[in-house]
C-alpha cells in the first residue's frame, strides 16, 4: 500500500505531462471546437428585436425556407473581436449579397444601438439575447461565433472567433461557397 502511495505523484506527473504535450501539439487547432449542431436543424428560439433598431428580431422560423444559405453571427458591443470582424461581415453583405442575421448576446440595448450606429448595421434581423438563453441553445463558447445555415434551416458550418485575417476569411469564404453549392 505504501509503495502505491509513493508512486502516485509519479503517475500524476506523467498524466499532467501528457496533457501539457497535447496542448503544445502544433497540429492541434484550439479554435476547432466541434459543434453538435452541424448537420442538424437550428435550435428552437425566438428573440425580440433590439429596442430602438429598425430591424426585426430573430427566431427559428426565420432560418428555414430561404432560397440559399444565411449567416448567423453572435456578437456583442462589449466584444473587442466582434468589432474587428464587423467590417469583414459588412463586406460579405455588400460585395457578395450574403444575408446576415445577428444574435446580440448579453448586451444592453443602448450599447448595441450605439455600436451599430458607429459601425453600421449590415444585419437584416437581430435578436436580443439578454439572458444568454439562445446562446446556450446554439452551443456557443463565447463571442463572436458565426454559423452558416442552409436554406432548409440546417446548420452547415460554425466558425469560432473573429473572422479576421486572410486565413480566417479564406476558410469562411470556402465554407460559404460550399454551402451555396459553388464548390464541393
Amino acid at each position: 500500500m505504501k509503495r502505491m502511495l509513493a508512486g502516485l505523484p509519479l503517475v500524476l506527473a506523467a498524466i499532467l505531462g501528457a496533457f501539457f504535450l497535447w496542448g503544445l501539439d502544433p497540429e492541434r487547432d484550439p479554435n476547432d471546437i466541434p459543434s453538435v449542431l452541424i448537420s442538424h436543424p437550428v435550435p428552437e428560439f425566438a428573440l425580440d428585436p433590439v429596442p430602438g433598431l429598425d430591424v426585426p428580431g430573430l427566431a427559428t422560423a426565420d432560418l428555414s425556407g430561404n432560397p440559399g444559405p444565411v449567416v448567423v453571427n453572435v456578437f456583442a458591443s462589449w466584444c473587442v473581436p466582434c468589432k474587428a470582424e464587423h467590417a469583414v461581415l459588412s463586406r460579405f453583405v455588400e460585395r457578395d449579397g450574403v444575408r446576415l442575421l445577428g444574435i446580440n448576446y448579453k448586451d444592453k440595448p443602448e450599447d448595441a444601438l450605439r455600436w451599430l450606429a458607429e459601425l453600421g448595421n449590415p444585419y437584416s434581423a437581430i435578436g436580443s439575447d439578454l439572458d444568454g438563453r439562445a446562446g446556450i441553445e446554439w452551443g456557443i463558447s463565447g463571442v463572436p461565433e458565426t454559423f452558416i445555415v442552409g436554406g432548409d434551416g440546417t446548420v452547415l458550418y460554425r466558425y469560432v472567433g473573429p473572422i479576421v485575417g486572410e486565413d480566417a476569411v479564406a476558410k469562411f469564404t470556402l465554407a460559404l461557397q460550399q454551402a451555396q453549392g459553388g464548390l464541393s
